[in-house]
């Protein structure tokens, strides 16, 4: 049995919202993860199975390992032509935003979906979700955005619209955001959700090896060299750190998601339960953040690196040089023990 969780006044003005509507643009946050794109893609395959003219518009696409996801084909991007998305925004009559919680997170498209005129839902699991959607539907104890995107097909009675291809949208977001369930995923009903999901012929194990397995040459090297020679330990503060700089990404001819995953890497030395990872990027450093047990990776990025996230999993900018955001991170970790396993 499943729990119906969203308020019921919220799920109603969401439905008619729908039914109200003609052109309708989905969107989510910079740099789209599994989740962000699973649940877009979810919400825009169900959209067209409902006749709507929907269009997703981001910032920037995905990495190349989730670009396999069906429909992303039909993704409108920023970067790649910023006057048809901007038309877009402006003529639509009701707005998705997908897996993020504050305007910032849209990146270059976020003052045009602020100034859109049609209504906005959020749809979302991460803490603190901001007051800029008419309609909020935010359960942070949702595992992904993905599972409270099914949540919201079962409890609006749309689950006769579900298909492989939103199956697959979904199971793929649960799985990335739980790190292929292994933290964030002990509720029993998230499996019952999956059991649902792999009734639609989804290869689960396919999906594992194109989100995973997928990666050039020059990704591992880098990954070699990362390990090798860019990983700090900490171990009075069952800490470590990795950092890469733009010329070192250059030299490894990296592309957009070749270091999906690094961040955890360090979380298998023994005695590790945080890690953290700086990749400098064209005028910040991205900060991402992971951690096993009680220790608080989203407390960590909201109070230093701009950002947040869930205990496990978090994220962050820090706007100043490689230098200044390592002597940054280990001035902060003394504050931190009290999270940290006993001996």
């Amino acid at each position: 049995m499943i729990s119906e969780i969203i308020d019921k006044d919220k799920l109603i003005q969401a439905v008619r919202a729908i039914d109200g509507s003609n052109n309708i643009v989905i969107t989510a946050h910079i740099s789209p993860d599994g989740d962000a794109m699973g649940s877009s893609l979810a919400m825009y395959h169900l959209l067209k199975r409902l006749h709507k003219n929907v269009t997703i518009v981001l910032n920037d696409m995905c990495a190349d390992n989730l670009a396999w996801l069906p429909g992303s084909e039909f993704v409108l991007t920023y970067e790649e032509n910023r006057k048809e998305a901007y038309e877009t925004i402006a003529a639509a009559d009701l707005i998705f935003c997908m897996d993020f919680n504050a305007p910032k997170r849209m990146g270059r498209i976020e003052n045009e979906i602020l100034a859109a005129t049609g209504m906005k839902v959020l749809i979302d699991h991460h803490l603190y979700p901001g007051d800029f959607c008419d309609i909020v539907i935010s359960y942070p104890k949702m595992t992904s955005t993905c599972e409270l995107v099914y949540h919201f097909l079962m409890e609006s009675g749309k689950l006769e619209y579900m298909n492989k291809e939103i199956a697959t949208c979904l199971y793929t977001g649960m799985m990335t955001d739980t790190g292929a369930f292994t933290y964030n995923s002990n509720s029993p009903e998230l499996y019952i959700i999956i059991s649902k999901l792999l009734a639609f012929d989804i290869d689960k194990d396919h999906i594992y090896d194109l989100v995973n397995n997928t990666f050039s040459e020059t990704r591992e090297r880098l990954m070699g060299y990362t390990i090798s020679e860019k990983m700090r330990v900490y171990p009075a503060y069952q800490a470590a750190m990795i950092d890469l700089s733009k010329e070192e990404l250059k030299n490894y001819k990296y592309k957009k998601g070749d270091t999906e995953g690094f961040v955890n890497i360090p979380l298998s030395v023994k005695g590790v339960v945080f890690s953290v990872f700086f990749r400098e990027d064209c005028d910040y450093i991205k900060v991402s953040l992971r951690s096993k047990g009680d220790f608080p990776a989203n407390i960590v990025s909201e109070n230093h690196f701009n950002g947040g996230g869930h205990k496990n999993a978090a994220g962050g900018e820090f706007f100043g040089t490689m230098e200044e955001a390592i002597e940054l991170l280990e001035s902060v970790l003394p504050l931190y023990t009290q999270y940290l396993k006993k001996e």
